[in-house]
């Protein structure tokens, strides 16, 4: 027989391996973080007229015929093209990859887009040699092996700071994975440029270690899609976007807003910050502060129009604030791929009590890269949303074929303003609360500017289908699905971080 103090023991020891366990993963769940996160910029005037919003949408006809429409990539490259002073790039996925179901075919809509922006990235370096050009990539480009990608590799051989933004000093989004992985595996397993494990995010791509592959379900991500320059005098030229450029999602519709002035300069920063936290040299770093210093021209402080960066956390606290103040004779419309997080669920069911008018259009969570999806957690949000709200909240389903309705837009609408949100944060816990990089504009603006008739027009042609003859949206009833169980499950998944959402 064991004696009670052998048992006592094994207890004691237990006991600390829990503790042990517990207290990493309640710290790696909510430590400080890293500079140039949780940004909240300052509203302050733009001219309106440097306001562009830019739209990628692809759909089919009654034929089933389909058609893309696309004008983010090609401003990208312009704005490339024509950068002076320094150009700042950061992108979740900028690569040719086909992905996990195979090897890229360029067809029904799909394009080249990472090796164009590649070319247009090499020209620009042929032809200033001294410009400061920075290029920060999320790891998943090169399978979590920690070193720059195929051709962003021949790019830094040309004297471009190619920049894999370091994870690790964000939060755990997914803490039993994460502490479990870090005491057991991180330690010792590292990424590593070779391996012979199967590759799980791309068919057509190399082996990896176990290592690299530990990494995945950690589901951390450098989740931005920005581009900034500046003119010769120093203002900054800016789009951010929903949009990678990155040819297996070069089909999917998308968003973007390309605007000018000192509205962009919190997020230089804090792209800057997020590289020096990443290895960028001191040197090169000083180079870009030193370029990157405010320019001559300012906008009065009489404009109508306003607009801010908003990152990580702060899009969560600025989205809610401004939904907590809407209310009869308020119009909110919602354009979706991944709506789950409960506090914007909530809160959007409140102001639909309130009187304000609701309309959100999702994407099905039926497509990705070839592949079918669950549904999970769209179609469970929405039965919610309209039993919840009692039909008040009207709710679409925008048509994919194979491609997604990768948007994340907010717009609403009080009295003569509009209050515009979007950017590359999806309504989730992991994009909201200070897990991913994210990063958002905010303008507010009179309701019959460019801008607010350019987004009103977009968004009533995807919700009516008009003008006629393409089907862009389809009824909440086609993919809307109310039993508990599934629901449930995406209510796990929400708050644990066993997701991919």
């Amino acid at each position: 027989m064991t004696s009670p103090r052998k048992r006592a023991g094994k207890w004691l020891v237990l006991l600390a391996l829990a503790g042990i366990w517990t207290g990493t993963a309640i710290w790696h769940a909510s430590k400080p973080l890293p500079p140039g996160t949780h940004v909240t910029g300052q509203l302050v005037p733009v001219a309106v007229e440097s306001l562009q919003l830019l739209t990628d949408v692809t759909a089919a006809d009654h034929y089933g015929a389909l058609a893309s429409r696309q004008s983010i990539h090609a401003a990208t490259l312009e704005l490339v093209r024509n950068a002076q002073q320094f150009l700042v790039l950061d992108y979740f996925l900028f690569n040719g990859q086909g992905g996990p179901a195979g090897p890229m075919r360029y067809e029904r809509g799909l394009h080249p887009v990472a090796g164009e922006l590649a070319a247009a990235l090499r020209e620009l370096r042929l032809r200033q040699p001294q410009l400061p050009i920075l290029v920060l990539v999320d790891p998943i480009n090169d399978y979590y092996r920690g070193t720059a990608p195929g051709f962003l590799a021949e790019l830094e051989q040309l004297g471009v700071n190619v920049v894999v933004t370091q994870l690790d000093p964000l939060r755990d989004s997914n803490p039993v994975y994460s502490t479990t992985w870090r005491l057991l595996a991180g330690w010792w397993l590292k990424p590593g440029a070779k391996g012979s494990w199967s590759n799980q995010l791309d068919a057509a791509g190399p082996e990896v270690s176990l290592g690299a592959l530990l990494r995945i379900p950690q589901f951390k991500a450098d989740h931005r899609k920005v581009a900034i320059t500046a003119t010769s005098s120093g203002v900054l030229r800016g789009i951010v976007s929903s949009g990678n450029p990155h040819d297996a999602s070069s089909a999917h519709s998308n968003v973007a807003l390309r605007l000018e002035g000192e509205a962009l300069r919190p997020l230089l920063t804090s792209e800057l910050a997020i590289a020096s936290f990443s290895g960028l040299p001191n040197t090169a770093y000083q180079q870009f502060a030193v370029a990157a210093q405010p320019g001559a021209g300012t906008i009065s402080a009489a404009a109508t129009t306003r607009a801010a960066i908003v990152t990580e956390g702060a899009i969560h606290e600025q989205l809610l604030q401004r939904l907590a103040a809407t209310g009869a004779g308020d119009a909110i419309d919602i354009a979706m791929f991944y709506l789950s997080d409960r506090p914007v669920i909530e809160a959007l069911l409140r102001a639909a009590r309130r009187g304000a008018a609701l309309r959100v259009l999702l994407d099905p969570n039926k497509d990705a890269f070839g592949f079918e999806k669950s549904g999970i957690p769209n179609r469970q949000v929405a039965a919610e949303l309209i039993a919840a709200s009692d039909g008040a909240i009207r709710l679409r389903w925008f048509r994919t074929h194979g491609e997604q309705f990768h948007v994340k837009l907010t717009a609403v609408r009080s009295g003569d303003r509009l209050w515009l949100m979007l950017g590359s944060a999806n309504f989730t816990r992991r994009n909201l609360d200070d897990y991913n990089l994210e990063a958002d504009v905010i303008v507010d603006t009179p309701a019959a500017s460019r801008l607010a008739t350019d987004v009103a027009g977009w968004f009533e042609m995807l919700w009516t289908n008009q003008p006629g003859g393409t089907d862009y949206s389809a009824d909440a009833d086609v993919y809307a699905e109310p039993g508990t169980g599934r629901y449930w499950l995406y209510r796990f998944m929400e708050a644990s971080g066993f997701s991919t959402f």
